[in-house]
């Protein structure tokens, strides 16, 4: 996807003409298009910039297609969405990932998600307020564990 090659069918054809044309170029590529994009398109703006986004991230990123689709699969399976599951598993299958990959990611994104779970309930019991100091991006408390607070 190129991003200014893109902008530029849009100023020439309009925004309406160009989602649905991403769409078909989505549907070509994967079998279908994703509930999300289709309700997306009914604000082709909508539609365009995240495709746009999207197509950036990737297009830039160090990582292979394959490995995006899993990381995408992961993310999907860990967040519970079915539908992202199904659509990021066909996608890397496109890419050569094989089933023991999938089935590896899903299995990594179900322990993460799970640590996830037991960490914030565990904090909730020991009655911290705020974040855990491990969690803490900016770097202050560092010196303290879920116990201290």
């Amino acid at each position: 996807m190129d991003f200014e090659k893109i902008l530029a069918r849009v100023a020439e054809r309009g925004s309406d003409a160009i989602a649905e044309e991403l769409l078909r170029e989505i549907e070509a590529e994967y079998g279908r298009v994703p509930l999300i994009f289709e309700r997306m398109a009914e604000r082709p703006e909508i539609l365009i910039s995240h495709l746009l986004y999207k197509g950036s991230v990737v297009e830039t990123s160090q990582l292979d297609p394959k490995t995006i689709e899993l990381i995408s699969l992961a993310v999907g399976a860990a967040l519970k969405c079915s539908h992202c599951v199904e659509y990021h598993m066909q996608s890397a299958m496109a890419k050569g990932a094989t089933r023991a990959e999938i089935l590896e990611v899903i299995l990594i994104a179900g322990m993460l998600a799970n640590s996830a779970v037991l960490a914030d309930a565990y904090r909730v019991v020991n009655g911290s307020g705020g974040p855990c100091p491990s969690c803490d991006i900016n770097g202050t408390g560092l010196n303290k564990t879920c116990s201290d607070r």
